[in-house]
């Protein structure tokens, strides 16, 4: 019996170590490499470390022959030689070196003949005990090497030889907290996530609030507009804040400035602090209301209807019943946006501009300077913050539990918002909407204005990549998207289908380790983008020692990073409605002797085709506008246009920005109101297969 049950499920639970496989080289081999590269140590000894290594070596040569050597490589050491031990003896002792080691060798020479002659007796003798140690050190450590070469394992003979070591430690986690620039970034990063995280999540609250309340008048408009950034690249908010509020403004310059004269545009602008916090206040504000909408639009009115019928008033329903209901929502609202936030290098370098933060470091010391090493470990310092406030806010909403006591929930509540409560929640979500509609107007306007605020005429140069007024932007055109849409097409049907593959395995196979399996799917919904980004250029740069099989500079980085990084959505998606379905049908296919992959396509597919669009939809859309991940895997001939949108902003050559904005949201746009018809139509498999579900 046992042995016919595991037959039954052997292609089933071959399918699950498949899947299993891809999840775990894709997904959990680039998060770890990320974790191991943080604490890869490649540097210089310091002295007195070097000096433990070249002690440790001599002793393992006989006495005479140490004594032999060590006469020998002073007695032939040049006076340059000399110069340098003699500086380093002198740190060892603890003296500071009294000349300049810039000087001219001639001039170092002499002077390091005088710090000796102007030692104390009991500082000189000390200073002698170690100089021939110092000489070895610094020049002598490759003949010590090779002599006792037959003793050492490769890797001692290496660190010997070259004098510097490789190996494991805690020097980048240590460097972060001990550096006074990563210091300031780091607390320039927890000081803008933590305020923008806060009024994000009270904008998209009160909003979410209005629309589900009757607070706000025409609600899916506003639900709808809302929306809107979370399908737009990171920076279009900063560039058309700069437009429109910079130093060459149409408000600040073109209004306040050269109208009224009321400010001075070049001192009176929105760069800094206060530009950054609305950039990802309007960046971030997508995700934070549809949690918060969810939740708002599950609450059981009746619950406050009667908190208000024994006497309640309405601000004390809304916060002893509404405000604590919304908890869960708001916590996981606030944790979200401070993690994006926290990773956000796109809106600081643009319009922060002197503002340093740990993830725009981050970008630099990645792309410039090919630390891995030390991009590792500031990546994984910044999950400590979100982690940490996760813990927090948990532990904050566990002191008390709310429950309706009605699962189904008894719709909204049917008490009507006072007037005054109305007219403030109305005012804000239309000036929140005239705001989305003026920067989007802006970033159009802009995309056909040739130097904006200097030379207003109208062009399509920035289009076509044509020069404009003596600038060439670096990405000509429009090729970054055409290479976007490359990427994200490939990307986008597959991570549908493999989600939606995943969370049948999870829901109707459920084999061993599913919840593994499951787990790791969302790891990249929990962590910050911007690490599973290094995680696939330290991954896939030379993986497991092959280098035929380097991904890097390569199209197919992009594809898989894309499509791993944003599965998860069409996994929760897929599993919410196999959750809902009977599985009869599933096993009647099977009794019937269909296979798991007849079942699974002509059974399964057809009832949860709405995951898959969604998750399809999900990956495109993200393969179109990511920024955080992609930055460190794009290449020439392999560029992404969110990349394109940012270097091309960073440069101030807006109108190339804004061209590029306006096409991917075209484009975008365009695919959504497609997979928006395909949703309602349906193929016809689905159809067909959905109509002989209904007849089973």
């Amino acid at each position: 019996m046992r042995l016919g049950s595991l037959l039954r499920h052997l292609p089933g639970y071959a399918a699950a170590l498949l899947v299993g496989a891809l999840l775990f080289v894709f997904i959990v081999v680039p998060l770890g490499s990320v974790l191991v590269q943080s604490f890869y140590v490649s540097g210089p000894y310091a002295l007195p470390e070097l000096k433990e290594k070249i002690s440790a070596a001599l002793d393992r040569i006989d006495d005479a022959e140490r004594e032999s050597s060590l006469k020998r490589w002073v007695e032939t050491a040049k006076p340059q030689e000399r110069m340098e031990a003699i500086a380093a003896s002198l740190t060892l002792i603890g003296k500071p070196v009294p000349w300049d080691r810039k000087a001219s060798f001639d001039i170092q020479i002499a002077a390091a003949e005088k710090a000796v002659a102007a030692l104390d007796p009991e500082a000189r003798q000390r200073l002698e005990a170690e100089f021939p140690i110092a000489i070895v050190m610094l020049h002598k450590r490759i003949p010590l090497a090779f002599k006792i070469r037959d003793q050492l394992s490769e890797k001692e003979f290496d660190e010997l030889r070259l004098g510097a070591r490789k190996g494991y430690g805690l020097d980048h986690y240590l460097r972060v907290i001990k550096d006074s620039r990563l210091l300031k970034a780091g607390r320039n990063s927890v000081i803008l996530a933590t305020t923008s995280c806060v009024l994000t999540t009270l904008l998209a609250f009160l909003i979410a609030y209005g629309v589900n309340r009757g607070g706000i008048p025409a609600p899916n408009l506003v639900r709808y507009a809302t929306l809107v950034p979370l399908v737009s690249p990171p920076v279009i908010i900063a560039t058309a804040a700069i437009l429109l509020f910079g130093r060459n403004g149409a408000v600040t310059k073109g209004l306040l400035d050269r109208t009224l004269g009321w400010i001075n545009a070049d001192d009176s602008n929105l760069y800094g602090w206060a530009g950054v916090i609305i950039a990802q206040m309007i960046s971030h504000l997508p995700p934070a209301f549809i949690i918060l909408d969810n939740v708002l639009a599950k609450h059981d009115g009746r619950l406050e209807e009667a908190a208000a019928s024994q006497g309640a008033t309405t601000w004390q329903v809304f916060r002893h019943v509404t405000l604590p209901l919304a908890q869960p929502g708001i916590i996981r609202a606030v944790i979200l946006v401070f993690i994006v936030t926290m990773t956000d290098f796109g809106n600081p370098l643009v319009i922060g501009r002197d503002i340093p933060v740990l993830a725009g470091i981050l970008y630099d010391e990645m792309l410039g300077f090919q630390n891995s090493a030390l991009a590792s470990a500031m990546a994984m310092w910044m999950i400590v913050p979100a982690v940490s406030i996760y813990f927090l806010l948990e532990r904050l909403g566990r002191r008390k539990r709310y429950d309706t006591g009605n699962a189904g929930g008894g719709g909204p509540s049917e008490l009507a918002v006072p007037l005054a409560v109305r007219a403030g929640l109305s005012t804000l979500a239309w000036v929140l909407i005239s705001f989305i509609i003026l920067i989007y107007g802006t970033i159009v306007a802009g995309s056909f204005v040739r130097i904006w605020g200097i030379d207003n005429t109208i062009t399509t140069a920035w289009y076509t990549g044509a020069e404009v007024a003596g600038y060439i932007p670096d990405h000509r055109g429009l090729g970054s998207v055409w290479q976007s849409l490359k990427v994200a097409a490939i990307a986008a049907p597959i991570g549908g289908l493999l989600a939606v593959v995943v969370a049948y395995l999870v829901e109707r196979v459920r084999p061993p380790g599913r919840n593994v399996l499951s787990f790791v799917t969302m790891l990249p919904a929990i962590l910050p983008g911007v690490i599973f980004g290094v995680g696939y250029i330290v991954a896939f740069n030379f993986p497991f020692g092959q280098k035929q099989l380097a991904l890097t500079s390569t199209m197919w980085i992009l594809v898989l990073n894309i499509l791993f990084a944003n599965i998860f959505v069409g996994v929760l998606a897929g599993r919410a409605i196999l959750q809902r379905l009977d599985a009869s049908v599933d096993e009647a296919a099977e009794i019937l002797g269909a296979s798991l992959a007849q079942r699974f396509t002509r059974v399964v597919l057809p009832t949860i085709w709405h995951a898959a669009l969604l998750g399809t939809l999900y990956v495109f859309v993200h393969g179109m506008t990511t920024l955080s991940a992609v930055a460190f895997l794009v290449s020439p001939g392999h560029d992404l246009a969110a990349v394109a949108i940012f270097e091309e902003a960073e440069r101030s050559l807006y109108g190339a920005a804004c061209a590029l904005s306006v096409t991917i949201l075209a484009i975008v746009f365009a695919v959504m109101a497609a997979v928006w018809w395909a949703e309602r139509r349906g193929p016809a498999w689905a159809r067909i297969g959905a109509h002989a579900t209904g007849r089973a």
